[in-house]
């Protein structure tokens, strides 16, 4: 514990690239398996199901401290986080050498996980045992691993990087054997890190290729004749697994929707075996796409029923081919992944339960080419994005390899511009992991009728100058308070760019965006400049889709 709580530390109290990657390779270097999974487990975001309400933590803290409540809750609104304060206003024990000489394992498996099926007397008994045991810093971890909070300034590309070099396994590998379901085993970390291990579970997808957004002129990537265009869906990317006979969906968050979308997992049942197809799931009714609204009712579900599917019919648009006939594609050039997979596709077409193409509904499209002859040409068929539901184009370097996350200079994402709506800030709240003390997250009104009405809540799209001036506004001009949110002057006006609109009878204005961020912080602006829900409500004014999407 007192190795993971140092890792903590460094990671946290770092902002060089270069010194996280040291310190979690010495970790993974000096800790056992058995520790260094777990350690993984959380540094790659995973988190098991928190055992203990945190009103409970709250109680049982607030009662060992003696602080009268009030006091304890001005002490969490100064720190603005529950674990932090915990850790901070208890005292340290004399008891602190027991528990802090417990590797990371026993902690988590012999007291974090036997707390989910607890009476609270011996939950209770357990957390407070712990709290005496550790130190500081060792509390505050502890406290984020209970509450399910736990959070580090990595991303998993650090994590793969300092595993490849404490291992000497390739980047690529290593993210590969990370991919899909795992449990926190020494086994599966011996067999992550083994050379020659860890390569034979058959349901593991590849790492997915990403795409960098396009913020010049396309013209300056070079001919057109040397990339390929098609349209960015706004779906849910996944990749189709079929091996040694079984099928698995996989979503880019690594998350198994085989049973979610039935008639996808289908599809593997007529591929060869060793197929990998990358690809976007779509609600698709008519031969066009349905808005990402309409999908969203299917996410939420474990289990899609007969109703769901029948409502809210789905179709997997492929546009890549990574492994087929168990042969590894991927360093292959786009051209010939996707001659490979339009040629597969037209073998599925002779299977009666395989629906491919545009007549009637379909289980598989081939994502389709955007012809033109030049960049100009392209920009006007880009234009007709919005009444097609897609997010604009993809262009895709016709030599690219499919590499692991984000690499300029083969896949760009060359979206449409967003909606823009001016709004007025009516409610903050505090922010999580580092901004816990900061006003950051936001709601925004706009005007029906004389009043401001909530909008839209935002959390991004200001630099931290301007997080600290609207911080500082927001304890200046607070009105009333619930609970964590603050109801402020309405005074600021901020231009929001939001990608997707709709009606919606679960908010208060009738209106749904996705995707809202802040774009600008309009000072010329006054509250009364700001936008009314009726000129919100002409952004649903489409042009009717386009008669062909073309799709096979």
């Amino acid at each position: 514990m007192k190795r993971f709580v140092q890792l903590y530390s460094e990671l946290d109290e770092s902002n060089r690239t270069t010194s996280k990657v040291d310190a979690m390779v010495r970790y993974f270097n000096e800790a056992p398996p058995e520790d260094s999974v777990w350690g993984l487990y959380f540094l790659t975001g995973r988190r098991p199901k928190r055992p203990v309400p945190v009103t409970k933590l709250w109680a049982w803290a607030n009662e060992l401290t003696g602080l009268p409540a009030w006091l304890f809750g001005e002490c969490y609104d100064a720190v603005g986080d529950l674990a932090e304060t915990i850790a901070t206003i208890l005292p340290d024990s004399p008891d602190l050498v027991p528990g802090r000489g417990l590797p990371l394992h026993r902690w988590l498996e012999d007291r974090l996980l036997p707390m989910q099926g607890m009476d609270e007397a011996s939950q209770r008994e357990i957390v407070e045992r712990s709290w005496r045991e550790l130190d500081r810093n060792g509390r505050f971890v502890w406290n984020k691993l209970i509450t399910g909070a736990f959070r580090v300034g990595v991303s998993q590309d650090l994590v793969i990087r300092a595993l490849s070099q404490a291992s000497g396994l390739p980047s690529a590998t290593v993210a590969h054997r990370l991919m899909g379901q795992w449990e926190p085993t020494p086994n599966f970390f011996l067999s992550l890190v083994g050379e020659g291990a860890g390569d034979a579970n058959i349901s593991r997808p590849y790492p997915f290729c990403l795409a960098h957004p396009l913020a010049g002129a396309p013209s300056a990537l070079g001919p057109i004749e040397q990339w390929q265009a098609e349209w960015k869906w706004d779906g849910i990317r996944c990749q189709l697994v079929h091996r040694a006979g079984q099928t698995f969906v996989w979503s880019r968050g690594e998350e198994l929707i085989s049973e979610r979308f039935p008639e996808v997992a289908e599809i593997g049942t007529f591929l060869p075996d060793g197929t990998v197809l990358d690809g976007e799931i779509m609600a698709w009714r008519e031969e066009k796409p349905m808005m990402f609204a309409d999908l969203q009712k299917r996410i939420g579900r474990k289990i899609a029923v007969k109703k769901l599917l029948t409502d809210v019919p789905v179709v997997l648009v492929a546009f890549d081919l990574l492994e087929f006939e168990n042969e590894d594609l991927r360093k292959r050039p786009y051209l010939e992944r996707r001659s490979l997979l339009s040629r597969l596709l037209e073998q599925l077409a002779g299977h009666e339960e395989v629906r491919v193409g545009t007549r009637g509904p379909a289980q598989i499209r081939l994502s389709p080419k955007v012809e033109a002859a030049s960049w100009e040409e392209l920009a006007k068929k880009r234009e007709a994005s919005r009444s097609m539901n897609v997010e604009g184009l993809m262009l895709k370097r016709l030599d690219s390899p499919y590499v692991m996350g984000r690499k300029k200079g083969y896949w760009w994402k060359w979206k449409i511009q967003p909606f823009t709506v001016d709004a007025v800030l009516i409610y903050a709240a505090r922010g999580s992991g580092i901004r816990a003390s900061l006003y950051t997250d936001y709601t925004f009104g706009v005007w029906r009728e004389g009043e401001l009405v909530p909008f839209a809540k935002a959390y991004s799209g200001l630099n931290d100058d301007e997080i600290r001036q609207v911080d500082a506004f927001v304890r200046r001009n607070t009105l009333e308070k619930f609970g964590p949110v603050r109801t402020v002057k309405p005074e600021l006006v901020f231009e929001l760019a939001f990608e997707g609109i709709q009606l919606s009878n679960r908010h208060k204005s009738g209106i749904a965006v996705r995707f809202p961020r802040i774009a600008n912080w309009r000072h010329d602006k006054k509250p009364e400049d700001a936008d009314s829900i009726e000129s919100v409500r002409e952004l649903l004014q489409r042009p009717a889709p386009t008669p062909q999407s073309g799709c096979l």
